[in-house]
């Protein structure tokens, strides 16, 4: 009876752990659609908020830091349980630099909005967020459900974020080279881009680590064959 006790006292802290990391990734999320927003519509206010919400980011980082230490010191884990734990440590910190990355575009959208509009320069920045976005919530359903086709589907996305990054990169020096005097400001918007590829590449490392934690399998830094699934869409 004991044992069944502490048994279920322990599912119930797992769950508690697994709602924190959601929690956490809803705020990434949110940042991620905001700070883009922010950039696109020339608001500072938006752009403000965004900077500020990076600080909640980093208290989550912290709560579920201390939240995981607790289980591993308590309960002793094993198996499966262990990786989950573990994994939940390295997935806080991927979330948590996504939320630098955030408020990074959300300062260089700040800037940009007191300065004369160039939208045409922001060509692929929408598709950018809106895929980085859609990477990180597809990684974090991955996890919490471990699905490992989902997490799989998530690294072949991330090419095709490359290739729009690799894109804006050409058009920017395009732009450069016919608007000299716009460069500082253009290289804020491919310091936006990069950022927003940064981002996937964390969603990507969630992705890889659903898969270890499932399969035991470790594949980082293995490449993919396989055609990023966005380019079909």
């Amino acid at each position: 009876m004991e044992h069944e006790h502490i048994s279920k006292a322990f599912d119930i802290e797992l769950n508690e752990l697994r709602q924190s990391l959601l929690d956490m990734g809803n705020k990434a999320l949110l940042m991620i659609d905001n700070s883009v927003k922010s950039l696109l519509n020339r608001d500072i206010a938006l752009a403000e908020s965004t900077i500020a919400m990076d600080r909640e980011v980093n208290a989550a980082e912290v709560l579920i830091d201390n939240q995981c230490l607790v289980l591993l010191a308590r309960r002793q884990p094993e198996a499966r349980d262990l990786r989950f734990i573990t994994l939940a440590l390295k997935i806080i910190t991927d979330l948590e630099r996504i939320g630098d990355k955030c408020a990074s575009i959300a300062k260089r959208a700040r800037e940009l909005s007191m300065e004369a509009p160039f939208i045409d320069s922001y060509i692929d920045i929408p598709r950018m967020g809106h895929w980085a976005e859609v990477m990180l919530r597809e990684a974090m359903d991955a996890f919490v459900r471990g699905d490992t086709d989902l997490a799989d589907k998530v690294r072949r996305d991330k090419k095709f974020i490359n290739e729009l990054n690799d894109r804006m990169l050409r058009l920017l020096l395009t732009y450069i080279m016919e608007k000299p005097a716009t460069s500082p400001n253009v290289l804020k918007v491919y310091a936006i881009s990069r950022a927003l590829d940064r981002i996937a590449d964390h969603a990507t490392n969630i992705a890889e680590m659903v898969i270890f934690m499932v399969k035991g399998q470790d594949i980082r830094h293995s490449s993919s064959h396989q055609t990023a699934s966005l380019t079909e869409i």
